[in-house]
């Protein structure tokens, strides 16, 4: 059963659409946009006695969902960042719940969710979070789903309002730096065995190779990793986007990874015989250079292990 606290006309909307920034290392797995719908976005918990209360609204529904390489990740680390953004745009929390709180199978069911496997949802594991901003203009609806598998996380995002081209994009965005290190994986872990990690939550002034003065978690990673195994050595290797010419973003991503050894010799006090760093520019994209996102996945600095045995 589903009680209709409130009834919303979104059409038309004039209100600024959000933009979200989802994590480098974030896939769009399922995409559907309806033009003209009305959708109703959980604003309680499932109760047995009384269902759930809703927000209904109509206007142009779009659902997105996303899928997070990165083994360990909780919903809540998912949630977070996006949530802080919202927060940071003008909206207002409605209501938040986990799991059991949200009402488990029930809620999750009563819930518009787009079919597995591109978004998945553990029942005994999920966050729920429903926003609104209000502006002089109209008003604007998105609620989340977070998830997660043993090897990656999920995320639905359900946007009611005007129409706008993507309210959600990966990038590798400043506002998610911080929390980068903690969404990709154990560094040790993906060293043993792939051989390579990319240092996600690095930030550089704009144009330059000098990493920026925070304290980056991935850093602190690898300084324990190499710590803990000293017979290894690694190569930390720059790359940009393909903006300019091949010499000048082969200089300046080996600068960067130059930046990035000192840090970690001067400040983690690791020996440089087991560092060096190398630039390959443009020449090992993640992405396509062919748009903005893809130039970002691609401004990068990973390290690699470079020992045999």
């Amino acid at each position: 059963m589903i009680r209709n606290a409130f009834l919303l006309l979104l059409m038309p909307i004039q209100a600024t659409a959000v933009t979200l920034d989802m994590p480098s290392n974030a896939t769009l797995s399922d995409e559907t946009v309806q033009a003209l719908q009305s959708y109703d976005m959980p604003t309680s918990g499932w109760s047995s006695d009384s269902g759930m209360e809703v927000l209904t609204a109509t206007g142009e529904v779009r659902m997105q969902a996303w899928r997070i390489d990165a083994p360990g990740v909780t919903p809540l680390q998912l949630l977070a960042p996006l949530q802080d953004q919202l927060v940071a745009d003008g909206f207002e929390v409605l209501f938040s719940c986990t799991d059991d709180a949200c009402g488990g199978f029930d809620f999750r069911f009563e819930t518009p969710i787009l079919p597995a496997p591109a978004m998945h949802v553990d029942l005994g594991d999920y966050r729920y979070l429903a926003t609104r901003k209000t502006g002089d203009d109209g008003v604007e609806l998105v609620s989340l789903f977070a998830s997660r598998t043993t090897l990656a996380g999920f995320v639905q995002v359900t946007r009611v309002g005007q129409a706008r081209a993507n309210p959600v994009a990966a990038a590798d965005a400043p506002a998610l730096r911080a929390v980068a290190a903690t969404i990709t994986g154990n560094l040790a872990q993906e060293l043993e065995t792939r051989g390579r990690f990319v240092l996600a939550d690095l930030a550089f002034q704009t144009g330059s190779a000098q990493l920026g003065d925070a304290t980056f978690a991935s850093l602190q990673d690898l300084a324990d990793y190499l710590v803990a195994n000293p017979q290894r050595t690694v190569a930390l290797v720059g790359h940009t986007d393909s903006v300019g010419s091949m010499d000048g973003n082969i200089a300046l991503s080996k600068r960067r990874a130059g930046s990035v050894l000192e840090r970690l010799v001067t400040a983690y006090d690791i020996p440089r015989r087991q560092l060096e760093a190398e630039g390959m520019g443009y020449l090992s994209p993640l992405d396509t250079n062919l748009t903005d996102d893809g130039r970002d996945a691609n401004r990068r600095v990973e390290v690699i292990i470079t020992s045999t045995e």
